[in-house]
């Protein structure tokens, strides 16, 4: 998980140069003894949380006033609800973050139903990196490669979150691309609710978790081949899966390499502040506001 909480960490440190300035004393004292909330989009133990939690861990520290940074786990909708509150529901005063699936930005652009909020008047902090996503099953069932899993007559079951999410929307894209024997079983809170079903033997496995995560939060399973990464759906190997064959691999035609290829290049985990308004706390919300814009 190093690199990807090196690109995390590039954004607090960066955050904590911008707001070190002499303009920034009405933030220090507006921040100090002041508590923010990052609300994940996801259950409590996946990679969203664990995210949140490392930033939480550290943020406090590079904001004048060192505020309290405390997580809050708000479940639905593969993070939908979360952005919904994040830019409806919650004060604009710049002492909300949110932690959702960077997809729901698609939907907004595509007209998906139920999308309540407005991308584009979002303060954005920034993302902790893109997704390196993979294929895990259960090692009881049998099948221990690609492979085998393509060659297989009996769809595996996959545990997803929701539309718009990469455990959702990963799979049915390799299904229509290589014809990927699947069959979903959506509506999980979260990656760590679904690894509790892979090992429960629930569900078969789980496509479009990242690699950042799966080595953090089921390193345990993977270490004792509990389960096995039988697949890489990213534009090329990570370096520490050099042997796990890549989904494109597996594409016969043009149209299903470009359908894998879109898939892989759009899965990115978003921070975003609240909405900011004009009013007697503008300063701190410019605070936040800002300082994607010194990066």
């Amino acid at each position: 998980m190093h690199k990807r909480l090196f690109a995390i960490f590039t954004v607090v440190v960066g955050m904590g140069s911008a707001l070190a300035t002499p303009a920034s004393a009405a933030s220090d004292e507006f921040y100090r003894g002041k508590v923010i909330r990052i609300v994940v989009g996801f259950s409590a133990g996946g990679g969203f949380d664990t995210y949140a939690r490392s930033i939480a861990r550290y943020m406090g520290k590079y904001i004048p006033g060192n505020p309290t940074i405390v997580v809050e786990n708000m479940t639905g909708a593969g993070s939908l609800i979360a952005a919904n509150h994040i830019y409806r529901v919650a004060k604009p005063d710049g002492l909300t973050i949110g932690a959702f699936n960077g997809n729901q930005i698609l939907g907004q652009l595509v007209g998906a139903h139920g999308i309540n909020f407005d991308a584009r008047k979002m303060a954005w902090i920034g993302a902790p990196g893109y997704n390196h996503d993979l294929c895990v099953l259960n090692q009881n069932i049998g099948v221990a490669s690609a492979d085998q899993w393509l060659a297989s007559k009996t769809p595996l079951k996959l545990g997803g979150s929701a539309p718009g999410t990469p455990t959702d929307d990963g799979p049915k894209i390799l299904k229509e691309a290589i014809g990927l024997p699947m069959r979903l079983v959506s509506g999980y809170k979260g990656t760590a609710d679904i690894r509790v079903a892979v090992e429960s033997g629930e569900v078969d496995g789980i496509c479009g978790f990242s690699w950042a995560s799966v080595r953090t939060t089921w390193r345990k399973a993977i270490e004792s081949g509990q389960v096995n990464i039988v697949m890489q759906n990213a534009p090329k190997a990570h370096a520490d899966l050099p042997k796990v064959p890549l989904a494109i691999s597996f594409a016969k035609t043009a149209e299903a390499r470009q359908l894998i290829e879109a898939v892989c290049t759009s899965r990115v985990v978003l921070l975003t502040v609240t909405r900011c308004r004009r009013g007697r706390r503008k300063s701190a919300c410019r605070c936040c506001a800002k300082r994607s814009q010194r990066r």
